[in-house]
């Protein structure tokens, strides 16, 4: 006899955040690892007396009826769906799917969220990780058949058993695991070796040289707390602490100084910090947005040479370098980033363009006090230049659209890792009189629901 818990599913469609889309009593379920077309069996997870108030459920997939011809093998033996769900690691969540699978429904989530949230129907187009040629000629890195073997970046948790690895999906408990298909061999290799880590997170990270640096971020004991779980006056914690750092932080693995290199360029970056962690995503990102913006102005330099150029959520100085080259050597180019260490690297990194430098500032009140206080003529160079913003996944949200809007830039440049962020902030930039005619996505993430997109906008009143 089946479980009251257990119901067989008719699955219809994609949402956004690695799930799909079922119906059932005219309720609509959530579930992950299916696929639309699919009838499968599912354990809702929200079951009890308080779930027929909900609008909707969540379920686990528990078995496939009826397999679409899009299911192959998961790329990672310990997520397929024969794994119980509790045991299955995060972070592959498309990986039972054909990768030109995988691409149409990332297609479906954009599309939807410009729609459905962003309230306009462009044209969007999506393609894989762009191949990195050398100036001979040669192929010198590109996707892998089965889009596995790219994560230059992992986070693993340890538990206070010891256990190491990823979480279980949609959870906190840490799954063993037997292989990290989506990292680079070397990675792999590492994360599969590790032992007695203390409580907490360990990140690896290999950059341009190869060598996989290993960073614990143990747990930190809450403030206050004394030892044997007292609590009493706080200890540490920045600038409350008045005595200097243990000889162990200065010596913090996570600030190790690595170069990662971009068509040819170095770029310095602390080992814990951020940077893209698809080995081919810096690359396939910077040639997209120079290859565009080259469009906009295709009988002339891409980027007005003397006019203000802003790269906001710079980093290290990524794309603020990609405009650089693009305007030459005394573009005038501000990049803006809250993490002071990112933003040192980035004045280092972009040493060579005498107009550049980098500022440590949240961007949204830098936006507001630019707005406030530019004179004349800083917003006439300003409303020639770009503005480009790449902003963490929960966007940039209204108060920076805005100030964006009210320098009136001649071209905004958006790179998106979220969908429904992007669709929300082109919304905003729509009521500001900027329009994008395309989106265009780029699948850095294979096997996972993750995507990034790239936005070209414009100034309505600025268009032919």
């Amino acid at each position: 006899m089946q479980s009251p818990d257990l119901i067989d599913l008719d699955v219809t469609g994609v949402a956004h955040g690695g799930v799909f889309v079922a119906r059932h009593e005219g309720r609509v379920v959530f579930v992950p690892d299916a696929i639309p077309g699919e009838r499968i069996r599912a354990r809702l997870t929200e079951a009890g007396p308080d779930a027929d108030k909900r609008r909707y459920w969540r379920a686990e997939a528990i078995d496939v009826l009826e397999a679409s011809p899009d299911r192959r093998p998961h790329v990672w033996r310990q997520a397929d769906i024969d794994t119980p769900p509790e045991q299955r690691p995060g972070g592959a969540d498309f990986g039972h799917i054909r990768l030109d699978a995988q691409h149409a429904l990332k297609l479906q989530v954009i599309q939807d969220a410009l729609q459905r949230i962003g309230g306009t129907d462009v044209p969007v187009t999506l393609q894989g990780a762009l191949a990195e040629v050398s100036p001979q000629g040669e192929v010198i890195g590109e996707e892998t058949e089965d889009g596995t073997g790219w994560r230059t970046r992992v986070s693993l948790h340890v538990d206070a058993d010891g256990r190491i690895g990823p979480y279980a999906a949609r959870s906190h408990r840490v799954i063993e695991v037997e292989d990290l298909p989506l990292a680079t061999p070397d990675v792999e290799r590492v994360a599969v070796e590790l032992r007695d880590m203390p409580p907490g997170r360990v990140d690896l990270a290999q950059p341009a040289d190869g060598r996989v640096r290993v960073i614990p971020r143990p747990e930190r004991a809450p403030r206050g707390a004394r030892p044997g779980g007292r609590r009493g006056r706080a200890k540490a914690g920045g600038a409350r602490h008045p005595s200097p750092p243990p000889a162990s932080a200065k010596r913090d693995p996570a600030r190790e100084v690595v170069v990662e290199r971009v068509g040819g360029r170095e770029f310095r970056v602390d080992a814990g910090g951020f940077w893209q962690v698809h080995r081919l995503a810096a690359h396939s990102l910077t040639s997209l947005v120079s290859s565009l913006l080259r469009e906009t102005r295709p009988d002339g330099p891409a980027i007005d040479p003397d006019a203000w150029h802003l790269d906001l959520y710079g980093g290290v100085g990524l794309f603020a370098a990609t405009l650089g080259e693009l305007g030459g050597a005394s573009t005038r180019v501000t990049s803006v980033e809250s993490d002071a260490r990112a933003t040192e690297h980035a004045g280092e990194n972009l040493a060579e363009w005498v107009g550049a430098r980098a500022e440590t500032a949240r961007v949204d009140r830098w936006i507001a006090r630019l707005a406030d206080e530019a004179s004349a003529a800083e917003r006439e160079r300003l409303s020639r230049g770009v503005v480009l913003l790449d902003p963490p996944r929960s966007g940039a949200g209204r108060k920076v659209v805005e100030g964006i809007v009210a320098l009136s830039p001649a071209t905004v440049v958006y790179v998106a890792c979220d969908p429904v962020a992007l669709a929300r902030d082109l919304a905003t930039f729509r009521v500001g009189g900027y329009e994008t005619p395309a989106v265009h996505a780029l699948d850095l993430f294979p096997n996972s629901h993750h995507v990034e997109a790239v936005a070209v906008l414009s100034r309505a009143d600025s268009r032919g």
